[in-house]
């Protein structure tokens, strides 16, 4: 179950970080919440981005842990829009972990769908402005 990958090529990273030692559990292995939290961060970026504004999350469509993360390592989150409503933006996050540094390894660790609405000042949903060109 160990596969090794590149990371994406000509895909945009929404979201890097480490993990750190308080996100792990005593074995080592970082925490499912934490990671579902960033992979929140680094979709909700996105969609935040193309909604102009403040998006909130309705549902998580998909998540799938691939392999465990652990302490240090790198982690690259890109994310992409697979669909647009009215007001809502459907979002697929892929997550990537660069470990051992002296022979660096990629594994593809987590993928998920989440799916952000579009709100207003009273955080209500509210119709999403036309795609830029």
């Amino acid at each position: 179950m160990n596969d090794k990958v590149s990371l994406p090529k000509g895909k945009e990273v929404a979201l890097r970080v480490v993990p750190m030692p308080a996100d792990a559990n005593p074995h080592g292995d970082i925490f499912g919440g934490w990671i579902m939290s960033q992979v929140d961060l680094a979709g909700g970026t996105l969609a935040s981005r193309r909604a102009r504004g403040r998006t909130v999350t309705v549902a998580v469509n998909s998540f799938v842990f691939k392999q465990p993360v652990f302490i240090g390592d790198l982690l690259s989150f890109y994310a992409d829009i697979v669909r647009v409503g009215t007001s809502s933006i459907t979002v697929n996050i892929e997550v990537y972990a660069q470990r051992n540094p002296e022979d660096i390894e990629v594994v593809k660790v987590t993928e998920a769908t989440f799916t952000y609405v579009a709100t207003d000042e009273n955080r209500r949903p509210r119709p999403l402005p036309e795609a830029p060109k």
